[in-house]
């Protein structure tokens, strides 16, 4: 049973984590914008009680 064996499969499987490891997360990680650190005070919502009509 080739499954079994994991010489191809080991070798295939670190080098393409490798690859995306070193290569393509760093270039996709340059597009991805962390939100900046706010300094505005925190609002809460102000909600309105919801009256049922069965009560």
């Amino acid at each position: 049973m080739p499954q079994l064996n994991p010489a191809p499969w080991f070798f295939i499987m670190i080098i393409t984590w490798l690859t995306f490891s070193l290569i393509i997360q760093p270039k996709i990680l340059t597009f991805v914008t962390m939100n900046p650190p706010s300094n505005k005070p925190r609002i809460a919502p102000t909600t309105t009680p919801w009256t049922w009509p069965w009560t």
